[in-house]
Formats: structure tokens, sequence, C-alpha cells
């Protein structure tokens, strides 16, 4: 027969079992990226290769 100490040592530790919740958050999540594109470099660069290419001929 089980003795009433191991029932209630088993109560005691089925009651200690971990919980996990999952749950919705209440705000939206946002995100926020901070970009900054400059692609006015790569074009003023072009503009001045072409008219080094231009002025020097015997480059290429």
């Amino acid at each position: 027969m089980i003795k009433p100490a191991a029932v209630i040592s088993l109560l005691l530790l089925s009651a200690c079992t971990p919980r996990v919740e999952v749950m919705v958050p209440d705000k939206p999540i946002t995100v926020n990226l901070n970009v900054k594109v400059d692609h006015e470099i790569r074009i003023r660069v072009d503009r001045e290769l072409e008219a080094l290419f231009e002025q020097e001929k015997e480059l290429f």
C-alpha cells in the first residue's frame, strides 16, 4: 500500500511543474531603421572618370 507521505510528496511535486505562456503583445512590433542612401558619390566619381578618360585618351 502507498504511504501517505509518498502521496503528499507526489501531489506537491506535481503542483510545481513549469508553465510557459505565449502572449500577443499589446503594442505593435516596430522596427526602426536608420538608413542613409548616398548614391551621389558614385555618380560624381563616374563623371570625373569620364572626364578624365576624355582628356587622357592614351590611358587605355
